[in-house]
């Protein structure tokens, strides 16, 4: 029961703070420098938490697949004559990649058609106020010609400051503030508008994927820390374990956190992630009696959903978490945040790497 309620703290805390600090964010955004200050803080927790999940791909979960399918149990042939650890990874993270695809198109094409019928309403809403304003400041009515030369000269100057928030020029500084310059050489402020951001399709389902990649690996080390029954094996395990769902926890409430999900829906990710390694713990200990983690049936379908879970963490760690950032104008334009991102990348993946030598 320690074991359980320890593991069930740390990843509803950890994925937990990311959420809570979306709303204190969201609230004090007016504020200025403690903003800043705190979104750079969340920057680094962030980057140490890829580091975290990066080598829980590499060192933990593509070790145990290793492990179990090298294991004596299993007949030399085809399971030790080909390499299905790394295989097996490699088709998911093929397969995370075209989930990602679709599944980003999908919600694109989902919420670009209503906001495209939202759109669509507010212009001529716009354009009905805008026409019947010129109206009144002239003093006189419209009507045939006139009326007609008024609303298309209208539409010519929303069609052109529409022109002039889309053009973006090639050859600005990607770190002076958005401004571009248009063939007449006028300049344009973008503010936040400029950096080029995941949409937020993409950003739902990155947040999807990498629970389905999370959860996937800890029902399995629930299960096998539910059947050990030697307290010297389960003491470190917890300890190990506690940190892992820590951080683990954190990347994916920054991920829940940017897809903007609505409340309910974010509240439900995070509570499927924080009790499944504690329910697998449990369900493990109620299958000691006949469970044998070493028949050939269980070494492969463990083997080979350890490596499914390796796949899809390496991926969405180097893709969406690690390259996503590090890559982004705002990391770019930051020096100092740019190196303590990567103090703190290689941090995380080092500590949760030395966890090997226990867990």
């Amino acid at each position: 029961m320690v074991a359980v309620a320890a593991i069930l703290i740390s990843g509803a805390v950890g994925v937990a703070i990311p959420l809570v600090g979306r709303k204190f964010r969201g609230g004090s955004a007016s504020g200025g420098g403690s903003s800043s200050s705190g979104g750079g803080t969340f920057v680094l927790a962030k980057a140490f938490a890829a580091g975290v999940i990066l080598a829980t791909g590499f060192v933990h979960m593509m070790h145990d697949a290793e492990e179990k399918f090298a294991d004596p149990c299993l007949p030399s042939t085809p399971w030790r004559r080909f390499p299905f650890p790394g295989f097996v990874a490699m088709l998911a993270a093929l397969g995370t990649l075209v989930m990602e695809f679709v599944g980003t198109r999908f919600y694109e094409r989902k919420h670009g058609e209503e906001a495209a019928a939202a759109s669509a309403v507010d212009e001529t809403t716009a354009l009905l106020e805008d026409g019947a304003l010129s109206g009144i400041a002239g003093g006189t009515a419209m009507s045939g010609d006139d009326g007609k030369q008024d609303a298309m000269h209208i539409v010519g100057m929303r069609a052109h400051a529409a022109a002039h928030r889309h053009s973006h020029a090639q050859g600005h500084d990607a770190c002076d503030g958005g401004a571009v310059y248009d063939a007449h050489g006028h300049r344009h402020d973008h503010g936040h508008g400029s950096e080029e951001r995941p949409s937020q399709s993409r950003h739902v389902v990155v947040s999807q994927i990498l629970e389905l990649g999370i959860v996937s690996h800890s029902v399995i080390i629930g299960l096998s820390l539910g059947v050990s029954q030697s307290p010297c094996t389960i003491k470190p395990l917890v300890a190990a374990l506690s940190f892992h769902q820590f951080f683990e926890g954190f990347a994916l409430g920054g991920c829940i956190s940017e897809a903007q999900f609505k409340n309910f829906s974010a509240l439900l990710m995070a509570f499927f992630f924080a009790i499944t390694t504690p329910a697998g713990i449990t369900v493990g200990a109620g299958i000691a009696s006949f469970y044998n983690p070493n028949s050939p049936r269980a070494l492969i379908v463990e083997g080979i959903l350890d490596s499914m879970s390796a796949g899809i963490l390496i991926y969405m760690a180097l893709v969406d978490l690690i390259a996503a950032d590090f890559l982004s104008r705002r990391m770019s334009c930051n020096p100092r945040l740019q190196v303590c991102s990567y103090v703190a990348l290689f941090l995380g993946a080092m500590a949760m790497s030395s966890l090997a030598i226990w867990a």
